[in-house]
């Protein structure tokens, strides 16, 4: 894959391990940004058959390391072992995160095009489950049931899907 869609793919969740590493997002974006140049120069090194993420958040690490030795003389910086830690989890967690969207984008896959059209609804920002609840005829009491029913079957979905993949780690 060509480093740049690797790069856009991965941005994202790029930014979030490096905004869990460092405290403000002026400096977060900072760091993505050395982070992408110090990939784009090291792209030749990166081995296909590996995790991307994964190499970019090592770098992003580094990355995140020597600026905040450059920004030390500020009293909020965490001491570097206490980074590590943070960055170990964040890494962790964003393969979880990872994993659950995918899981979602899959059992969603699995509702008819009604259900899909009805939760895309129901999350639409702005949107008022009231004002839906009327248009379709119904009641926002039997709307919202209809709503936890197709949230607890895709949480069981999801949780099925992530099972497999928690007991091989």
């Amino acid at each position: 894959m060509p480093a740049d869609r690797a790069f856009a793919l991965d941005d994202p969740d790029l930014r979030r391990f490096v905004r869990s590493l460092i405290p403000t997002e002026v400096d977060a974006d900072e760091v993505v940004q050395r982070t992408a140049i110090a990939a784009w120069r090291k792209f030749d090194q990166f081995d296909p058959a590996t995790n991307f993420m994964r190499w970019a958040c090592v770098i992003a690490r580094f990355e995140a390391l020597a600026y905040r030795r450059k920004m030390a003389r500020d009293r909020l910086v965490f001491r570097e072992d206490i980074l590590e830690l943070i960055a170990d989890e964040g890494a962790e967690e964003t393969d979880l995160r990872r994993r659950e969207h995918q899981a979602l984008e899959e059992c969603m896959e699995q509702l008819d095009p009604r259900q899909q059209q009805f939760l895309t609804l129901a999350y639409t920002p702005g949107v008022k489950v009231k004002e839906l609840a009327e248009r379709a005829g119904s009641t926002a009491e039997a709307f919202y049931m209809r709503l936890k029913r197709l949230r607890d079957r895709l949480g069981r979905c999801i949780e099925s899907k992530l099972t497999p993949a928690a007991g091989d780690a």
